[in-house]
């Protein structure tokens, strides 16, 4: 689970682009539009050998 400190007398919006930031750069993100709909295995190796 991804989780940032606030800091001592920080705008919590600076604090929300924080932790934007670090979930993007783990891929959070992106892997949780990915699981919205169930992908078939066929169709994930299609997805991916286009990809490489």
């Amino acid at each position: 689970m991804t989780e940032i400190k606030c800091r001592k007398s920080e705008p919590i919006e600076r604090a929300l682009r924080r932790l934007k930031k670090k979930m993007d750069k783990e891929g959070t993100l992106k892997e949780l539009r990915n699981r919205r709909h169930y992908e078939k295995p066929s169709e994930v190796k299609r997805r991916e050998s286009r990809r490489h």
